[in-house]
């Protein structure tokens, strides 16, 4: 099931019952199109998200933790200015739409009552947040400004008078269930009924009416019955996971009876979304935090590249460096026999007598300048060869690093993403923002994850260079162990133990093996070693060590695993 008309449904009146009458504690907005409201309801604090996503637009108490920038939106300041300490007054589903209205009681500057409202509309690409108030129905603000020349249907900007999206003139099957039995009468088969369905009843997703549409085939009742025994489910959902034979995940309000698909029910409809979304949503999350920074690290990992492929060919053409002066020795040795004009000749090879050698000549240059030129050629060579491997060396050191920043991206949660972009400009790989003081920012290292074993043991697992570097380097006791993947991108981990137990080693090589690029693989090799063998070289990149003594373990990432401990 989507998060259609039903299920927002659903939602709301989960809703209602934990937050009426809760007051609002805290505001932020730690994502571009995603609000947190922490509202204070039944002596406990409620995380309210409010989402806006494009392709995850929601509305649901969450559990996953956020990160709050360090500089407040100016939307997270309106609301703050609006709806800090309000007390909401109500939830409410506008008809059966993907819309609702969160409506506060609060006091303005002057003390007077003001009654705010924030409505959430979830409407794929065109979903917003906006914040009104209700007795002008004024937009206060909103998270998404629209330009009036994107959107002529209706003003999408601060100062404007709220109109609701145009409406769809269906009914709403939590009130009405008119034209019912003609549609079954009409349109017996179940997947033809379900498009009528969606055509009819207002807020009905396909899966949804496909639900519907066989529930009223049942003929131990009346189709009207059916119909209203299948929405009344709504009112005492059944929070549902089901996974299909190819592994195809959906969520759904209600029970699902069905044999081909797995179900698993959560205790609410707003735990069951955070099982749901927690991965995908997370990952659409990196990739607006990481802005710009995937291009950047694929752009300059292109490049370095394209370098090295070119070093490569320069160093494999210094292998026959010798034929050119063998070539420079036989035009000199023969002078007399090349001419100017002459585009080749071939002339007898005296480090190869059964050999003759030909030769290429330039017809624009005399026979002694001909000879130069392969000297100059030789020369070239040689001396570029001593060159060319430092150069090699530095491009394939550079490429580890850029391919690391990018395995870190790939795994990293949102509040990683900022540490990634200050290393990035501690690097010069992005321009530092012009400000009147030369010194570069100074690097807020967060902490490293940290887990534990089954026997307790803390486990600490970097998720960036920054962290990888602070952990291995400052924070590690000497006698620690220290792990990291084989020959791959990953994290540095540390158990916190000189004698750890052999399960206790392999529980952190799964960690080591699952916060690397080879999370998807198995028999994954972890190295670990203790901390006092680990050095890093002068002047390496962020996160580079050199290790040796180390002992190998083989282990395949398990996510069951990970969450245990981190729990």
């Amino acid at each position: 099931m989507s998060f259609d008309g039903t299920f927002t449904h659903a939602m709301v009146h989960e809703l209602s019952k934990q937050l009426t009458g809760g007051r609002v504690a805290k505001i932020s907005q730690p994502y571009p199109n995603e609000v947190m409201l922490t509202v204070r309801s039944q002596s406990k604090n409620y995380p309210l998200l409010l989402s806006a996503h494009p392709s995850y637009a929601r509305i649901q108490i969450t559990e996953i933790p956020y990160a709050n920038p360090a500089t407040p939106t100016n939307f997270t300041m309106m609301l703050r200015k609006y709806l800090d300490g309000a007390i909401l007054a109500e939830l409410v589903q506008v008809d059966n739409d993907r819309i609702v209205r969160l409506n506060f009681n609060t006091r303005n500057e002057l003390g007077d009552r003001q009654r705010i409202s924030l409505v959430l509309e979830m409407m794929g690409r065109h979903s917003n947040l906006f914040l009104l108030d209700l007795g002008d129905q004024r937009i206060l603000d909103l998270i998404k400004h629209v330009n009036p020349d994107q959107n002529r249907v209706r003003p999408l900007l601060p100062g404007a008078t709220y109109q609701a999206p145009p409406a769809q003139n269906m009914i709403n099957p939590f009130v009405s269930a008119t034209n019912i039995e003609a549609l079954v009468h009409d349109f017996p088969a179940a997947e033809v009924l379900a498009k009528q369905l969606q055509m009819t009843f207002q807020g009905l997703a396909h899966d949804t009416a496909l639900l519907l549409a066989r529930a009223l085939h049942n003929n131990s009742q009346s189709v009207g019955e059916n119909f209203h025994a299948f929405f009344s489910q709504f009112d005492q959902p059944v929070p549902t996971l089901t996974e299909n034979a190819a592994g195809k995940t959906a969520f759904s309000a209600i029970a699902i009876h069905d044999s081909t698909v797995r179900s698993q029910t959560f205790p609410s409809l707003s735990q069951l979304l955070d099982f749901f979304y927690q991965d995908r949503a997370e990952r659409e999350r990196v990739n607006e935090q990481a802005g710009n920074l995937i291009h950047i690290v694929r752009n300059e990992l292109k490049k370095n590249r394209t370098k090295l492929k070119k070093l490569q060919e320069t160093l494999a053409e210094s292998d026959h460096a010798d034929e050119y002066r063998i070539k420079g020795e036989l035009l000199t040795t023969y002078l007399g026999q090349v001419t100017r004009g002459m585009k080749e000749i071939e002339l007898p090879n005296f480090y190869d007598d059964n050999h003759p050698l030909k030769i290429t000549l330039s017809n624009q240059i005399g026979p002694s300048q001909n000879a130069q030129k392969y000297f100059n050629r030789y020369q070239k060579l040689k001396n570029a060869v001593a060159y060319v491997n430092e150069q090699l060396a530095k491009t394939e050191a550079e490429i580890n690093y850029l391919a690391n920043i990018q395995a870190q991206i790939e795994l990293a949660n949102p509040k990683d993403i900022n540490e990634i972009r200050l290393e990035l400009q501690q690097q010069g790989y992005i321009r530092l923002p012009k400000t009147k003081s030369r010194k570069k920012p100074r690097l807020q290292i967060s902490q490293p994850e940290q887990f534990h074993a089954s026997d307790g043991t803390l486990i600490s697992v970097g998720k960036n260079n920054l962290q990888n570097d602070k952990l291995t380097l400052h924070t590690a006791n000497k006698n620690d162990i220290w792990l990291h993947v084989k020959n791959l991108p990953g994290s540095h981990v540390i158990i916190h133990q000189a004698n750890p137990q052999e399960q206790t080693l392999t529980e952190a090589a799964l960690l080591a093996a699952y916060f690397s690029k080879a999370r998807a693989s198995a028999s994954v090799p972890v190295d670990y070693v203790p901390v006092k063998k680990i050095r890093k070289p002068n002047g390496a990149k962020p996160g580079f060590v050199i290790y040796e003594g180390q002992r190998t373990l083989f282990v395949t990432p398990d996510e069951h695993i990970v969450d245990q401990l981190r729990g």
